[in-house]
């Protein structure tokens, strides 16, 4: 079998998982089990023998993100497509088999890149089923043996009871259904959970849109035709992008076609959707007790807890059927089996106008991040890493001056006409309205601390002269 072109989706938000999960920083690039994201693990699965590098499609703001936790598990050849705005997956996928095109005998493999897999290998096996069943013209996606009557999930009715390693046809989607349906239906035999992995050549897939979602083609084909390489990464045109109507794969292609084969897998897969679903994929003990992080847990039982902040101690008495997430800037505590609810909180927290909905404590950027540790009217404290090599825009304020201390390696400054090294233990101050630049010229990263002064401290204050991330 040729080798597979992986189409990795990784433009979500995840806000079930909230506060771990935001806008700002979803689920994808945390590592949520192990100490890989779930982003690099689902690289991982598909890359080696049989595998051309990766195409992953994600958006501007997680461009850097993406690249970055990529080249840090060595895989740096893959490409990249930023998408102006979401539109679901449909018009992704088109995007990406149309890029493919060119390679008549090339298999893509579409997957999502927030899923747990425990058992990796069982779903490489399966490719070879699905592969032989795509190279025939059908479109092939992979179904999860049912662990339970899951009302959380989608399903996939099959013709007929389904063989290991065997590809079946597939009936039709099944919208999540309620307890009872699920029940009969996992008394059938006949259906599997919808896992959104799906294997098809790109000329079937085109030809699956051109007869189901034409109105997609040409705004794709714009897109496309009208993109930009940025920096490495290849910007779609926004114009044509945003015009199109934004659906889900399954809903404007394969609920239609008619030849669509299942491939069963029994993979350990989980879409990893709520908190109840992380967990079940990890719960192990007699007790049911999972702990992450600096958690001390008394007589609890079933029960989730987690901190994200190794200054926060975050201690469970009693509890029973909770999950309690602790953030330096939020605490969710909830019940176990209201976990699904979670959305409506972010959505409550947006309505409050509360920057905890969509902010991530930690703000990434294309040089590195940076934290804050202290505000107030007039002033703010932050703790800023820069990664080796990169560098900050040549940039003023209009409103505030800084001043900056280097605590670990080495920076070099730029301030007005003057470029200088300033090593760990130095300080350096920044007037207001002084050009300057901060870079790292080191192999390792560099740490400082900045304190900010002046009548306004928002993110919006910098006037950009050069940089090297194209910023406006």
């Amino acid at each position: 079998m040729s080798a597979i072109h992986p189409v990795i989706l990784c433009g979500g938000s995840g806000t079930r998982l909230w506060p771990t999960s935001r806008k700002a920083y979803p689920k994808q690039f945390s590592p949520l089990i192990g100490r890989e994201s779930l982003f690099q693990q689902t690289l991982r699965r598909f890359s080696g023998d049989g595998f051309a590098a990766p195409l992953v499609l994600t958006n501007a703001e997680f461009r850097f993100l993406a690249r970055d936790q990529a080249e840090a598990i060595g895989l740096a050849d893959g490409r990249y497509v930023l998408e102006p705005v979401g539109r679901d997956t449909a018009p992704a996928i088109l995007i990406a088999a149309l890029m493919l095109a060119e390679e008549p005998d090339a298999l893509m493999l579409v997957a999502p890149s927030d899923h747990l897999i425990r058992r990796p290998d069982a779903l490489i096996a399966a490719l070879e089923a699905g592969g032989q069943a795509a190279k025939a013209g059908r479109l092939v996606t992979f179904g999860i043996t049912p662990q339970g009557p899951e009302t959380a999930y989608g399903y996939l009715e099959l013709a007929k009871p389904p063989q290991d390693g065997t590809a079946t046809p597939l009936v039709r989607f099944v919208e999540k259904p309620d307890a009872a349906t699920a029940e009969r239906m996992l008394a059938s035999g006949r259906y599997l959970w919808n896992a959104g992995i799906f294997l098809f050549r790109p000329a079937d897939i085109i030809a699956a849109f051109e007869a189901h979602a034409p109105a997609m083609l040409a705004p794709c084909r714009a897109a496309l035709e009208r993109a930009r390489t940025d920096l490495g990464f290849l910007r779609l045109d926004s114009e044509a992008y945003a015009s199109i109507e934004g659906q889900s794969v399954d809903y404007a292609v394969m609920e239609k076609a008619g030849d669509l084969s299942v491939v069963p897998v029994e993979a350990g897969w989980s879409d990893l959707g709520s908190w109840a679903s992380l967990h079940a994929a990890q719960a192990s003990s007699g007790d049911g007790v999972v702990t992450e992080g600096p958690v001390t847990a008394m007589g609890c039982e079933n029960s989730l807890l987690r901190s994200e902040d190794s200054g926060i101690r975050l201690v469970g008495l009693g509890l029973k059927n909770t999950v309690a997430v602790a953030m330096r800037d939020a605490v969710l505590v909830a019940d176990l089996g209201a976990s699904q609810q979670v959305k409506e909180v972010v959505a409550t927290l947006r309505a409050q106008e509360a920057p905890q909905a969509d902010d991530y404590p930690r703000f990434h950027r294309p040089w590195g991040w940076y934290e804050t540790l202290c505000i107030s009217d007039r002033f703010q404290v932050k703790r800023i890493m820069v990664r080796p090599g990169a560098s900050l825009s040549l940039q003023s304020h209009l409103h505030r001056s800084e001043h900056w201390v280097v605590v670990a390696g080495t920076a070099r400054v730029t301030l007005g006409e003057r470029t200088w090294l300033v090593a760990e233990n130095e300080s350096v101050y920044i007037p207001l309205g002084t050009k300057h630049r901060l870079e790292n010229p080191g192999k390792l990263p560099m740490y400082l601390i900045e304190v900010q002064t002046g009548s306004y401290l928002g993110e919006d204050d910098i006037e950009r002269y050069e940089d090297i991330y194209d910023r406006q």
